[in-house]
Order: structure tokens, then sequence, then C-alpha cells
């Protein structure tokens, strides 16, 4: 690895905001990338490469810039990324007055230089990730280029998998990260990928003897975490434990159970959809227009629709509604009676509830 002239000229315009005197930096060849003094740039510079090759600091003295070529006054540094010279820092003057800025600011630029390397590295291995997943959910049969990935990343393609879908949102990096770190604490086998702006996608790879009631317990604790780092409520849907070669269904199932988490504000396992799982597969077509046609100028009154609502939410009891709204219960009589007007339905007819139910679920889920 060596260090980029890209990446050198942005060291010396910090170095020029906090320090006066001359400062180069060099390649391993002896040729100056990046200076304060724009006019050296370009130049050879035999101090540096005698640095490069020999791997130790070298002070450059007076008698110096007549045998050596393209040198000044002062020290060289040897810049280092695992054991090896990657640059060489030029700075002129007194060695005793400038070595110990010299100094660091070269543990400076290696410590920056090894943060850059791990970022580069974790930015590719979550690219290859979301290839890889991408080319998992849409071949129809595994490719030798996937089988080969699936080895690279120390993917069991034997095992069964569990799709997982999180929704939030403003998650950063850092928040990513430590998510997948608590995740893979109790899981080291699963994939953890941020799939898109506000999801992250968890394919787990599910143990001979799975504990349900643990996966929920680690799916509510990351979700409490992201809950803390975004400014919205963050929904969990997993979809069921197939064949490696099945995955796709589970992913469309985390995706219908990731909806109705969405609605009811708790992480939900496809397997437990009942009614949902077939409210889910009626057309967006029909989902728009049924409220609508079913709650028709009811929809124009809020505060008949929120009693309406929260009816529903109580399980059609007069009492409790009435206490959570702090209203009369004749008041919620009349509001009551005001509905089945506007809406030509009745609270006493089954058809009619179930009816009306179902365009408030529409309503909901698609003004999210």
């Amino acid at each position: 690895m060596f260090l980029q002239p890209l990446l050198a000229k942005k060291i010396i315009a910090e170095v020029k905001k906090m320090y006066e005197r001359e400062v180069i930096i060099v390649n391993t060849d002896g040729l100056i990338m990046a200076g304060t003094n724009d006019e050296r740039v370009g130049q050879f510079h035999e101090g540096a490469l005698i640095c490069a090759k020999e791997r130790r600091s070298v002070i450059i003295t007076k008698e110096d810039e007549t045998r050596l070529k393209g040198v000044k006054a002062g020290i060289n540094l040897p810049v280092f990324f695992d054991h090896d010279v990657i640059a060489v820092f030029g700075l002129t003057g007194e060695p005793a007055e400038i070595q110990p800025f010299g100094e660091l600011l070269r543990k400076m630029t290696e410590l920056f230089i090894k943060e850059s390397r791990h970022l580069e590295q974790s930015q590719w291995r979550e690219r290859m990730l979301e290839s890889f997943m991408i080319d998992w959910l849409q071949l129809k049969e595994w490719s030798p280029s996937f089988l080969e990935k699936a080895q690279l990343l120390g993917v069991d393609l034997s095992s069964r998998r569990q799709m997982i879908l999180i929704q939030g949102y403003e998650w950063s990096r850092l928040d990513i990260e430590q998510m997948a770190r608590s995740w893979k604490s109790s899981y080291p086998a699963d994939l953890f990928i941020r799939w898109g702006n506000e999801r992250i996608l968890i394919n787990h790879e599910v143990p001979q003897h799975e504990q349900r009631d643990r996966l929920l317990r680690k799916i509510l604790h990351i979700c409490s975490f992201a809950n803390t780092a975004s400014s919205q409520y963050t929904a969990a849907g997993a979809g069921r434990a197939v064949a490696s070669s099945s995955l796709t269904d589970s992913y469309e199932q985390a995706e219908k159970a990731l909806a109705v988490s969405l609605k009811r504000k708790t992480p939900i396992f496809e397997e437990d959809l009942k009614l949902d799982m077939c409210l889910t597969e009626i057309s967006p077509g029909t989902r728009n227009e049924f409220p609508q046609r079913v709650l028709g100028e009811a929809l124009e009154h809020q505060e008949l629709m929120n009693t309406i609502r929260t009816f529903f939410h109580h399980d059609l009891s007069l009492k409790q509604t009435a206490e959570d709204m702090h209203i009369h219960i004749n008041t919620l009589r009349y509001r009551l009676a005001k509905a089945e007007q506007l809406t030509g339905l009745r609270f006493d007819r089954t058809e009619d509830i179930v009816t009306m139910y179902v365009a408030l679920y529409f309503l909901d889920q698609d003004t999210k």
C-alpha cells in the first residue's frame, strides 16, 4: 500500500492551518507528492529516498544540501502502514525544534491511514454482502461465482435460513456497526446487512434447536437500540425458516410481517399472521378505493374517525372506549350512531363490523 497523492494534498492542507514551516510528503520513489511550497511538487528528493529504503529517520544538514539532490536542511521521517514504508514526511528547520511536531504528524497520519483502510475494507465487505444477498434472492440456480462468494464470506448454504427485516430511519454508520456487533454476539453466523437507507436485512442461520423466545428478545433489543438512535418507530418482520435454496420465500414473508409491524408497533413473525395474511395480498388499487367506498362522508370528520378507531382498539367496548377518550358514554353512543348514519353500516352486525375494520386497516396502513 502507498499513500495516494490526493490524500497527501489533504494532509498538507491541514498542516498549513497549524504549522508555518515548510513540510513535504514524498513517495517511496523519492518524488514529492505534496507540500506547503507548491514549487517543489514533482521534484526528486534524495534524502526521502534514503529514508524510505533504510526505514529510518534521516537528518538533513546544511552540508547535505550540496551533496544530496533536492533537499533542504531539516528532517525526514518514514510513515509506516503494516510495517511497510508508504511515504516520507520532510520538515525544514532545526531537527531539535521540528522533530516533536514531525513525530506527532507522522503518528496522526499513520492512525488516520489505518482508520481509512479499516473503513475501506468495511465498505468493501458491505458492498460484497449486499451484492451477494441480491444474487441469493434473484438467482434461480446458484452459479459458480455465487458459490465462490459464499465460500469467501463463510456462508453455509446447507443450513436453514430465516429472513428478518428491520425498518427505521436516520441510522448512522456507527449505529449500524453497534447493532451488528450486538446481534452477532448472539448469532455470529448471521449476515447483518444495511438494506437501503431505512432498512436492515438479517439473514439468520437457524440453529438446530431454535428458541423463538430468544430470537424475539434479540429482535426487541435491536429495535430498542434503534429507537434511541432514530426519530421514528423501528419495526421488524420475520419470515419463516426455510432451506437456503428457498430464501426468497422467507424474504417475501418478512416483507408482509414488516408491513403489519409498522401498523401494530411490535415485531411480527409471519407465521402469526391470520387476517393480515389475506389483507396484505389485496391490490393497491382496491386498498385505496375501499376506505372511501365504505367510510364515505365519515372520513371528513376527524373526531368521529378517532372515535371509531378507539372503539375497535377496545374490541367494541363502550365502557373502555369512553374512559380512554375521557367522554361520557352517552356522547360515545351519539358519535357511533352518527358513524352508522354516515356509513350506512351498523355496529351490531358482524358483516358491517368486519367491513368497517378492513376499511380502517387499509386507511391507516396506506397513510403511513
